[in-house]
């Protein structure tokens, strides 16, 4: 049966029901799943609520690519406050100029945060080191695609092939992550840190590196473990993927 919806509080909702349902069936069920029978079911509604509250299954689908991003940005962001340094053992082929920003490299307390703030334009998230930015948002990327594999699959794959987001959306979505990548890009850039007439265009190299790690290693942990491969652990999995940023940011500089 329908749920009766006559607010709009009721129909915030159901709204947000449908949308958790249908994670939960993508997480547990995977994304050929996501009928609007089995969402609905599972929201103990109607498919009609599903037309209520997205318009349509397009809809719904295009709600859960956008809260997808929503949470991807949140991890980036929580891995930049959580982050300082990379691990060490990753460190020591580095050249000078990288490894020592990196090693040196230590959040300031609080209160001189709040005191040079204006004298510190390129800081983020109490983060002034550009390099020690960069691979805090690769960890984060990855911990995010490793913690919910099916929604990376529908933010970066094909799962469902008459699923496409509109140019606008995918632009919206990419670009609110990828601009914390920019940032930090853009800042090591000026500090010297590494070379490029385009920031952007490096961040970009630095982002399809993370993806194409991250991915790969993603494909490895859902198949039958390797034994001996470079992807047999989640341990090995991090430092795979932290020499891999620092080698081309050390060609950067």
């Amino acid at each position: 049966m329908p749920r009766a919806v006559s607010t709009p509080k009721e129909l915030g909702a159901l709204r947000q029901d449908l949308l958790d349902a249908a994670l939960r069936i993508l997480r547990e069920q995977g994304a050929p799943s996501l009928t609007l029978r089995r969402v609905a079911d599972a929201a103990a509604t109607s498919t009609m609520g599903i037309y209520t509250c997205f318009g349509s299954r397009a809809g719904l689908l295009e709600a859960i690519y956008e809260h997808g991003f929503h949470l991807l940005h949140e991890a980036l962001t929580t891995s930049l406050n959580d982050h300082t340094d990379p691990p060490t053992n990753s460190l020591n082929s580095q050249p000078e100029a990288l490894t020592g920003s990196l090693n040196d490299h230590a959040d300031p307390p609080a209160s001189s945060l709040n005191d040079h703030d204006e004298a510190k334009p390129n800081s983020l998230n109490g983060h002034t080191d550009p390099p020690a930015r960069i691979m805090a948002i690769a960890y984060g990327y990855r911990r995010f695609a490793l913690t919910h594999p099916a929604l990376y699959a529908l933010m970066f794959e094909r799962p469902l092939p008459d699923f496409d987001p509109s140019p606008e959306q995918r632009h919206d979505a990419l670009r609110r992550c990828f601009g914390l990548l920019v940032e930090a890009t853009t800042a090591a850039t000026r500090a010297g840190l590494i070379r490029s007439s385009n920031p952007e265009r490096s961040a970009y190299l630095v982002w399809t590196t993370i993806h194409g790690l991250v991915s790969i290693e993603l494909t490895c942990s859902l198949r039958t473990p390797l034994p001996g491969w470079f992807l047999n652990s989640r341990e090995e999995g991090e430092r795979i993927l932290t020499d891999g940023i620092q080698a081309l940011l050390a060609g950067l500089t």
